[in-house]
Formats: C-alpha cells, sequence, structure tokens
C-alpha cells in the first residue's frame, strides 16, 4: 500500500502531512530497527498489531533474547510459541489462554502487579521501552491518530519509547478523551487495513446450565446496585450477566477498566447516561474495549466515551471520587475468612492481579461504594467447590480478606465486613453449593470454632 492511500488525503495541505508520507514502509522494513536484546512492548486486548507482529517474527533468525512486554492479547502469538523463547522471551502482566502454557513450562515470565501500576513501570523507566508496536486509527485533520480500541494499557508506554512503529489501520475507531498520538511521534507508519480481533464476555460453547448459573449470579450482584451508582465491570460472563439484570435501574455511570458489548443496550435506553457521576459526569471513563465490532462501531467518535491511560483510570484514589462506586469482580475461589485468589490454580499461573484490587479499594472508599467478589459456588463439571477451607497450596492471595466486603454465588449475598472469622464462615458456608456445606461446616467446627 502506497502513501498516497486513502489513510491520508491527498486533499489536506497541512505541514504534518508530508512527514507521514516520509515515514510510509512496509512492515518489514519498520521492524528491522528491532535488534536482538530490545525491550518491546506490544498494545494488547483486541487491538493488537497483528502485522507488526507478523513481520518481527520473519526476522526470528536474526533475533536472539528480544524480551516482549504486554497483558492479555486476543489471538494468535507466534513468538510465545515452543521454540521460539531463545528469540523472543514474553514477559506478562496478564497471562491470556494463549501464554498460559508458555509461562507454565517457563518459556515466558509473569509480573504480579496492580494494572493500575503497569503502566508506571515504562512512565518511572523500571522498565525502558527500546520499540513499541501500536495499532491506531488513520490521523485526523490536525493529524492525530487514535489508539482506539485499547488506550489505558499503551498510551504512557508508547510515549515513552525510543521508537514507535505504528501500524495505521482504517478498522480501528477514533476513540475519544487522552487517546491520541500525533504522527510527529511516529517513527514508522504501516499502512495495513486489518479487522480487529473479537471477544464475545461469554464463550458461546458454554452450556445452558452454567449459563442458567451465571444469571442468577448476575441476578443477585444486580440486586446490590442502586439508582446512580457508578459500575465498574471485570472482563468475563459473570459481569456481563449482571448487566441483563439492570434495565430497571436508573441513572448508572460507568467508570471502568473495560467497556464490553452489553453495556451498549443499558447506554441506548438512558439506563447508563452517567448523569449522577460525581466525577466526569455525563461521560463512560474506560481505559479498553473487550468485545465485538458492535462496541467498536459505538465508540467510533462517540462523544460519551473518554478513554485514559491506565494508571488514571485504575487509580483507587480516582476511582474513589465517583460516589456509589460498585465494583464487581470474579475469582477462582474464596476461603472460609474471605482471602480471595483469582490469579492461580495452586502453584499454577492462570492470569494475574489485573484491576481487581484498584478497584475493590476505589469502591471502599467511595461515598456508598460496594466492592463484589462474584463467583459460581462449583466448578462447571460440580466436582469441586469454589468456597473453599483453605486456598490450595501455593495459590496467591489477589484479594486479601481485609479489603472484601461483599462475595456472591448463585446461592445468595455474604457480607463478610466488619465481621469475625466465625461469622465469615458461616456466612460463606449459606452460599456454598449445597454438596459441599457439611465438610465446609467440618472444617469451621474444627477450626474456628463456629
Amino acid at each position: 500500500m502506497t502513501s498516497d492511500s486513502v489513510k491520508v488525503s491527498k486533499s489536506l495541505s497541512a505541514a504534518w502531512v508530508s512527514k507521514y508520507r516520509s515515514k510510509v514502509v512496509t512492515s518489514d522494513e519498520a521492524v528491522k530497527i528491532i535488534k536482538s536484546g530490545d525491550n518491546i512492548v506490544i498494545q494488547p486486548g483486541c487491538a493488537v498489531p497483528h502485522e507488526l507482529i507478523r513481520a518481527m517474527v520473519r526476522r526470528k533468525d536474526e533475533l536472539f533474547d528480544v524480551k516482549i512486554y504486554h497483558i492479555l492479547i486476543v489471538g494468535d502469538l507466534p513468538y510465545a510459541k515452543p521454540g521460539m523463547e531463545k528469540h523472543f522471551k514474553h514477559i506478562a502482566f496478564f497471562i491470556g489462554g494463549n501464554t498460559r502454557k508458555a509461562v507454565n513450562e517457563g518459556r515466558a515470565e509473569f509480573i504480579p502487579i496492580f494494572l493500575s501500576e503497569v503502566t508506571l513501570l515504562f512512565k518511572r523507566g523500571i522498565i525502558t521501552a527500546d520499540v513499541a508496536l501500536i495499532n491506531v486509527s488513520p490521523p485526523d485533520e490536525h493529524g492525530f491518530c487514535s489508539y482506539g480500541i485499547d488506550v489505558g494499557n499503551i498510551k504512557t508506554p508508547a510515549e515513552k519509547a525510543k521508537v514507535v512503529i505504528a501500524q495505521v489501520n482504517k478498522e480501528m475507531p477514533r476513540g475519544l478523551g487522552n487517546s491520541f498520538i500525533h504522527v510527529n511521534k511516529i517513527d514508522y507508519i504501516v499502512e495495513h487495513d486489518e479487522e480487529l480481533m473479537e471477544l464475545p464476555q461469554v464463550d458461546p460453547d458454554t452450556s445452558p446450565e452454567i449459563i442458567k448459573i451465571y444469571d442468577q449470579i448476575g441476578k443477585n450482584v444486580a440486586d446490590l446496585i442502586e439508582d446512580g451508582s457508578t459500575l465498574q465491570m471485570g472482563i468475563g460472563a459473570i459481569p456481563d450477566s449482571v448487566l441483563k439484570y439492570l434495565h430497571s435501574k436508573n441513572d448508572l455511570g460507568v467508570h471502568t477498566e473495560m467497556f464490553s458489548d452489553g453495556m451498549i443496550d443499558l447506554v441506548e435506553e438512558g439506563v447508563i447516561n452517567g448523569e449522577k457521576k460525581t466525577l466526569h459526569t455525563g461521560k463512560i471513563v474506560a481505559g479498553f474495549v473487550l468485545g465485538t465490532k458492535r462496541s467498536y462501531r459505538f465508540l467510533d467518535n462517540n462523544p460519551i466515551f473518554e478513554f485514559h491511560p491506565q494508571e488514571y483510570v485504575n487509580d483507587p484514589f480516582i476511582i474513589a471520587q465517583n460516589n456509589k462506586m460498585v465494583a464487581i469482580n470474579s475469582a477462582l475461589e474464596v476461603d472460609l475468612t474471605g482471602q480471595v485468589c483469582a490469579d492461580s490454580i495452586g502453584t499454577k499461573l492462570y492470569s494475574g492481579i489485573g484491576g481487581q484490587v484498584d478497584f475493590v479499594r476505589g469502591a471502599t472508599k467511595s461515598e456508598g461504594g460496594k466492592p463484589i467478589i462474584a463467583l459460581p459456588s462449583a466448578t462447571k463439571d460440580g466436582k469441586i467447590s469454589r468456597i473453599v477451607p483453605t486456598l490450595k497450596n501455593g495459590a496467591g492471595v489477589v484479594t486479601s480478606r481485609g479489603d472484601v466486603h461483599y462475595v456472591v454465588t448463585e446461592y445468595g449475598v455474604a457480607h463478610l465486613f466488619g465481621k469475625t472469622i466465625q461469622e465469615r464462615a458461616r456466612a460463606l458456608i449459606e452460599i456454598a453449593h449445597p454438596d459441599f456445606r457439611d465438610e465446609l461446616t467440618k472444617f469451621a467446627k474444627e477450626n474456628y470454632y463456629i
């Protein structure tokens, strides 16, 4: 594709246009700047610049010990496959399904970190980004490209990178807010149109029985949400299920690390309008989008959205400025004292800390706020309780027992704040799966004297 493509109209005469055209190269030419030993930061989520990744991997035989940093990326990751480890070492801030095996086999590594602090690693120079690979919208008439569907995790690292390579992609929508990079700040431009990755929140293969459980959890959570609340929804099917039961609510707001498809109907109906928000009134504040084309079309040039870097969106002190802040996150297991494991299954790393603690603590300090941990009472096959006597050996505590206020399963709500260990154990046993309550009660009697 040439620099006379639709990306930059020939009719534009602004000074930046000639600079833009002078920077246009092929993907193979752009990635020649990458050297062995470099640190590469990649725009993650559904915004991943796959064309730049493919070009980088084509150079694998020339490259050694290249470190690649990002949180979860959707889609194929050729540099994380077996046999690539001497060329590329992925360093994960959050582990996706496509990197989980590599991390647990030692071919990739993991940094446990709050999402609010990931970008600060680059801002403070703790990690140096030699090259940033980004995927942006075509420039507007002033020469600004939008990071589109993932601003939060890439804008700050890209600003600190020594070299920025941008895939300019007409499929990338123009997200508004603190979400732009000027073409003057880009070193190499690769004009390549490519459909963005999509990630529905509910796996289409999920069984009707599990969907029914998610729906009941969603209803139980929705019952805790008052009119005028501001919402954060974590990743997964449960937060999405909550949204189904909010259509009768009024004047809800959104301040969330992640926006997804499920919120769109509520915005269009006027249920989510942000009118009662005490920070960024009338605006949906988010860092990134994990969804489908429906979300991408909806946010394009939509003034209700304000995207910001994650160090702002996930800052607990910023979050707490929203009155009635409701944070909804999930977990792998919760023990009888209220400790939450959300990132590992025993010693096997599964995902990451993400933004759970950021929003739990922000909601805790919010006037009228509610931090909620929601999970099914048992695994999908029903054989293992997810309300457990103790966390598995080696499991990580993501959210401490002191941070946990509400735990919700399909069997109800356990309100733990201000409760003793004995009271917590009783409350959690009440919302555990009936098949495991006797076992949990026996443990609690022997260890906590209930």
